[in-house]
């Protein structure tokens, strides 16, 4: 019986203390987080000048886009090994 109160008396304390804990933490604030300069982007390239004198695989992400004055997209050939 005296292990049972004191078991009792255990859970209790630490209940008042997780209960009166949060009093004794500091106040937070809300505030505006820093900005950081953005160091890992990548550089940005100027579109290719002449996309006719690219080589595949070696294309620009510019030459595969329409250029919205009416050029035509062509599709690629498939080149496959007949056996």
């Amino acid at each position: 019986m005296f292990k049972s109160f004191l078991a009792l008396a255990a859970l209790a304390l630490l209940g008042a203390s997780v209960v009166a804990l949060p009093a004794f933490a500091p106040k937070v604030e809300a505030a505006e987080a820093a900005v950081l300069a953005k160091g890992d982007r990548l550089q940005v390239r100027m579109p290719a000048a002449n996309c006719g004198s690219q080589v595949w695989p070696n294309l620009e992400a510019a030459c595969l886009r329409t250029t919205g004055d009416g050029a035509k997209i062509l599709e690629a050939r498939l080149i496959t090994a007949r056996r």
